[in-house]
């Protein structure tokens, strides 16, 4: 019986999956606050919610990510729902949408089902992104500004301060944040940035739960899509399970473990292949030796018993990105994590004739 999405393969330690390591989703801590949530609130944790969210969660999400208040704050079903509403109420179908490249592969889909036509663009050029704004009218840019899936690198202040001048509205995928391993990164908010944020990372992705850090007005536009306006809230009782276990200091503790545990992964994938360490978030995007493609080498790798994303998954129509892969270190243990990259090593030698 099927229960979960990773799919296990006998003799694969998989470097693809980008998912939390299984030991560290916690259970007993969120357990706790279920059962809390439920004493405290009582028949409200059950019924229909209030449809931005319940206020004790978006008053703690506002707090801990120096918005300016609650009504800046809307509750969704995680980041890819969010993705999706905000597509919903900026743009119609046959827009363009300017995407950074590369990116999150899977947000290609979420907005290509709005009817949506996607135009890559290097989000640390801002002159570029404006130009391509004006020229096709673009409804939104959308990018991961913060150890970004797959490269792991962050957009500077400098950087963010110079997109939001060009007065496009930007759709900040934000969910690798808190998962920082060196220093924690300066909080970015301007009038045009609409910031996604989910705990898929931070606790568990089960949950599907996130949240849109927005002006009040769209804050309100999201209240009456159809789907809210007719169901109340988006997952009710999980937002004030969440607001109990953020409370109790549980969240901040469980972070604090993901950090001193994440980083451990990190540099054992970064010291096995002898790549730079990423300040945060989950991925290593390692560039291949000239004459090695990254599709071709993914048959190869699993056929010495490792896997990974190919890069020109990245990449809008895969125009790009056939000297890089994206290699997780999320979701195995360091000494597999090791075996993993002495694996990919010997395909990348054997494919080099080495």
């Amino acid at each position: 019986m099927t229960i979960v999405q990773f799919e296990h393969r006998d003799g694969i330690l998989d470097l693809g999956w980008g998912h939390p390591l299984p030991s560290l989703l916690p259970t007993g801590a969120w357990a706790a606050a279920a059962a809390s949530a439920l004493q405290t609130y009582g028949w409200k944790a059950l019924t229909y919610g209030h449809e931005p969210g319940p206020a004790p969660l978006r008053e703690w999400i506002a707090s801990r990510t120096n918005v300016q208040s609650a009504e800046c704050t809307f509750v969704t079903a995680g980041a890819s729902h969010g993705l999706s509403l905000v597509a919903q109420v900026l743009a119609e179908p046959g827009n363009t949408v300017l995407v950074d490249s590369p990116t999150y592969h899977y947000a290609f889909k979420i907005l290509t089902d709005r009817g949506l036509e996607l135009i890559p663009v290097r989000a640390e050029d801002a002159d570029e992104v404006g130009r391509l704004a004006r020229q096709h009218r673009a409804a939104f840019l959308y990018v991961v500004p913060t150890f970004g899936n797959p490269t792991g690198r962050s957009l500077s202040l400098e950087q963010r301060h110079a997109l939001a001048a060009q007065g496009l509205p930007i759709v900040e995928d934000d969910p690798y944040r808190e998962l920082y391993y060196e220093s924690a990164p300066l909080p970015f908010t301007a009038g045009n940035v609409i910031s996604l944020g989910s705990f898929a990372k931070t606790v568990a992705p089960g949950l599907r739960l996130g949240w849109i850090s927005a002006t009040p007005e769209l804050v309100g536009r999201l209240t009456r899509i159809g789907s809210v306006h007719s169901g109340g809230g988006v997952n009710h009782t999980t937002a004030l399970t969440m607001a109990e276990f953020a409370g109790s200091g549980a969240y901040g503790k469980h972070v604090a473990l993901l950090r001193e545990r994440y980083r451990t992964h990190r540099d054992a994938l970064s010291d096995a292949m002898n790549a730079d360490r990423p300040d945060g978030g989950w991925f290593l995007w390692l560039r291949l030796p000239d004459g090695v493609d990254a599709e071709s080498l993914l048959t190869v790798a699993e056929r010495h018993g490792t896997s990974f994303v190919p890069g020109p998954r990245f990449h809008v129509d895969r125009r790009g990105g056939s000297d890089r892969v994206r290699l997780s270190f999320s979701h195995l243990p360091p000494a597999e994590l090791t075996e993993a990259a002495r694996r990919l090593t010997v395909a990348i030698r054997s494919v080099l004739g080495q």
